[in-house]
């Protein structure tokens, strides 16, 4: 998924096209809890990561968390336009934003760093990253997306269940929030002058990471003044 993990466009989707497309509707609800519990795995995880950071006095890289299950409507949409069979299952390998999570860093390393302790996760099978902040998007868009497999343990099975993971700066995603305002105010057709500032925001908010960063870098290698170590 390309927007941001917890906003999408509405679209004019009929109210039956969810149950039109899956065929049966009672199976929805079954389908999405499956995701549900996928994003709370993941959750928990990022939790535990934050606390166990906090606990031992090492810098969090996280700054908060985002996520949400797209809406049926959504998913059918989604779903028509990547060619899936009328069917769950297809549905399933096909489109791999139905879960989304957003974390939101304060340094570009942070995010980085992110990344990497996800990645080393035993029971987390990473199965695509794309790197929109070392090749940004031509709008200007940037941060990490992580596709990931997470396993769900229930009474009687083994559910695996794809997430999506998305990591970027404050400023990458206050860039990204007002990307999306407009996108929704002018339905996509986004006038080449807002465009144009979009592209030069985004290179200002790139700019400010990198001075974020370097002020940041700084900060760990300056003694503090005597009066603050007293």
């Amino acid at each position: 998924m390309d927007e941001p993990a917890d906003t999408e466009l509405p679209l004019p989707v009929h109210p039956d096209l969810a149950r039109d497309f899956f065929e049966i509707s009672d199976g929805v609800s079954g389908f999405l809890m499956l995701y549900r519990f996928g994003l709370e795995e993941m959750l928990t995880k990022i939790s535990i990561l934050q606390q166990e950071l906090e606990h031992t006095g090492a810098d969090s890289p996280i700054e908060h968390v985002n996520h949400r299950l797209k809406r049926p409507e959504s998913i059918a949409e989604k779903a028509r336009r990547l060619g899936c069979a009328p069917s769950f299952d297809d549905v399933r390998a096909k489109v791999w934003d139905i879960a989304g999570i957003r974390i939101v860093c304060s340094f570009v390393s942070d995010a980085y760093t992110v990344l990497h302790m996800l990645e080393r996760q035993p029971d987390v099978t990473v199965v695509q990253v794309k790197d929109y902040i070392a090749n940004p998007k031509p709008s200007g868009y940037k941060s990490l997306h992580l596709i990931v497999d997470i396993p769900v343990f229930l009474s009687e099975s083994t559910e695996v269940v794809r997430v999506e993971v998305q990591i970027r700066t404050v400023a990458m995603d206050f860039w990204a929030s007002l990307e999306h305002k407009i996108h929704y105010k002018y339905r996509r057709e986004i006038p080449l002058r807002l465009r144009e500032e979009l592209t030069g925001v985004a290179a200002a908010t790139e700019r400010l990471d990198q001075q974020m960063e370097q002020l940041h870098r700084e900060s760990r290698t300056v003694p503090a003044s005597p009066d603050l170590q007293a």
